[in-house]
């Protein structure tokens, strides 16, 4: 309980690593005196975030203050897995006659009987990997083997990426290969895996979405595109409903960034002369992970064999009035792999 239990005065980003830690949905909001003021969820970060709050704003004005609650020696467990069914909740808080917190129930643990957590909903959802790239900031390991079969430890990148949606029940992946893309066929015939997996080939480099013209008229739903050197650490089922409750045409998941200037700053006035100096200032930004929900219509939008990025199509979605979603993660629930500074990196954390 310890683990998600937090005071009103943390930042919306401590708020946010703290779930990625611990790999939770939602936070209990306690004062001084164990008394449960409410509750946070991912959501309601998200939310903040999108509505013009900044990471280091004060979670004080955006949890719940009157979420559902159960009472101490006064419910059944019946009870508690009704409410948690027709209210999908992630977590209800436990109090006594004076509002402290006395326990925290969990889905996993009133459904499931404390077992690993299962899937609320399965997703059969189509995933495509972008998988052609040359990784040259990978080399020497991509000399030799294609980008998505650099390890880490004993498994190569892309059997990462995979797992996090097998896990949430998508079966069905599409793989773009250019470079060395016989050595990645080969690794997944010999894998033979309980996925299926469809390879769409590149005759030549077409950029980071120029290939997906080949899956136009493919997918009847929304899917998930990924580039195969990111480990997303998030609650995929959450994106995807994000996706389909905002009504948007694409969704792109973007990781909360602080940035420290290590100097002193120089701000100057309208004659030229020191206005004021910004000691070590500190910037926000919403930064683009490369994880993104798209909706089969979209793919119309991508000219044949022509090198073409993501960013080309997100800008000519909105040129066509289309709806642009972002999804705000921590920045540790990220892991970059694109370059060895971050592949290190990314050892460590597994």
């Amino acid at each position: 309980m310890k683990d998600i239990a937090v005071k009103p005065d943390i930042t919306i980003r401590q708020a946010m690593k703290k779930l990625s830690k611990y790999g939770k949905k939602c936070l209990v909001i306690i004062d001084e005196t164990q008394t449960l003021l409410g509750t946070l969820s991912d959501g309601d970060l998200r939310k903040a975030i999108l509505n013009g709050f900044m990471p280091g704003d004060s979670i004080n004005k955006i949890y719940q203050s009157k979420p559902m609650v159960l009472f101490e020696g006064k419910y059944k467990h019946d009870e508690a897995k009704k409410l948690f069914l027709k209210n999908m909740f992630d977590l209800i808080p436990v109090v006594d006659d004076e509002g402290k917190l006395r326990e925290v129930l969990h889905w996993e643990t009133v459904l499931n009987n404390g077992r690993k957590k299962i899937p609320k909903n399965k997703l059969k959802v189509p995933v495509v990997i972008m998988a052609g790239g040359r990784g040259a900031r990978l080399e020497p390991f991509t000399k030799v083997l294609p980008k998505p079969l650099v390890p880490i430890h004993d498994k190569p990148i892309i059997e990462h990426i995979i797992e996090r949606f097998t896990d949430i029940g998508c079966l069905d992946f599409h793989l773009t290969v250019n470079y060395k893309g016989k050595i990645l066929k080969a690794y997944f015939e010999e894998l033979q895996p309980e996925y299926d997996v469809t390879f769409i080939d590149e005759n030549e480099p077409l950029g980071t979405a120029g290939s997906l013209y080949y899956l136009n008229n493919k997918f009847d739903k929304p899917f998930f595109v990924t580039n195969c050197d990111i480990i997303i650490k998030t609650d995929y089922e959450s994106l995807y409903k994000f996706h389909h409750k905002g009504g948007y045409d694409i969704t792109l998941v973007a990781s909360d960034k602080e940035f420290i200037i290590p100097y002193g700053t120089c701000e100057l006035n309208g004659d030229g002369h020191l206005s004021h100096i910004n000691e070590k200032p500190k910037y926000d930004f919403l930064i683009n992970t490369g994880l993104y929900v798209l909706n089969p219509d979209i793919l119309t939008l991508i000219p044949v064999n022509k090198f073409y990025h993501i960013t080309h199509l997100i800008e000519d979605a909105k040129k066509q009035g289309k709806k642009v979603g972002v999804f705000p993660i921590d920045n540790d629930a990220w892991i970059d792999i694109g370059q060895w500074a971050e592949y290190k990196i990314a050892i460590d954390k597994f």
